[in-house]
């Protein structure tokens, strides 16, 4: 059986992995843009890594321009902006599709473990977040306003205990 840890991804840089280097580690997993009303989240979403970083946390971003083209750039590009711009640190990953025939094997797993609204599958907007427990768990869905400040309570409990968090 395929896990989490088993899904080949490619960095930004071109570098290809599968998830195994985070086994252990509480995951948020972010669809990102550049050019979006939300790409202010980037801040938190650094913040968050940084902060929960030693306590086994890390942000993983995964650029996307399938809502309004909104992440137009190459890996180069991206990576300047996300840099630049505001500082990040986090592993940012290949642009990938989130939704439809061509959508990434991660993000077709992580939809499988946590639909949306009304068992819905459908990434709806940039910066929706998923919770990955230490044990490779899928433990909640979060819609892209949901900020990374909103969510941080959500994220420590997961790193205090490997369990479901109650809608």
């Amino acid at each position: 059986m395929t896990t989490l840890y088993d899904i080949p991804v490619r960095r930004l840089d071109g570098t290809e992995q599968t998830l195994a280097p985070y086994r252990g580690q509480v995951l948020l997993i972010v669809n990102t843009a550049s050019k979006c009303g939300l790409t202010p989240q980037l801040a938190g979403l650094e913040t968050l890594h940084r902060e929960l970083g030693a306590r086994g946390m890390a942000v993983l971003g995964f650029p996307c321009n399938q809502f309004g083209s909104q992440e137009p750039g190459s890996a180069e590009e991206i990576a300047a902006f996300c840099t630049l711009q505001y500082d990040v640190r986090f592993p940012m990953f290949a642009k990938i599709d989130v939704n439809g025939d061509a959508a990434h094997p991660l993000y077709r797993h992580l939809k499988a473990e946590q639909p949306g609204l009304l068992g819905t599958e459908a990434i709806k907007w940039n910066f929706t977040k998923f919770l990955v427990g230490r044990h490779g768990t899928v433990l909640k869905r979060f819609g892209p306003t949901d900020t990374p400040e909103a969510i941080r309570a959500d994220v420590e409990q997961a790193l205090l205990v490997d369990a479901p968090i109650s809608p």
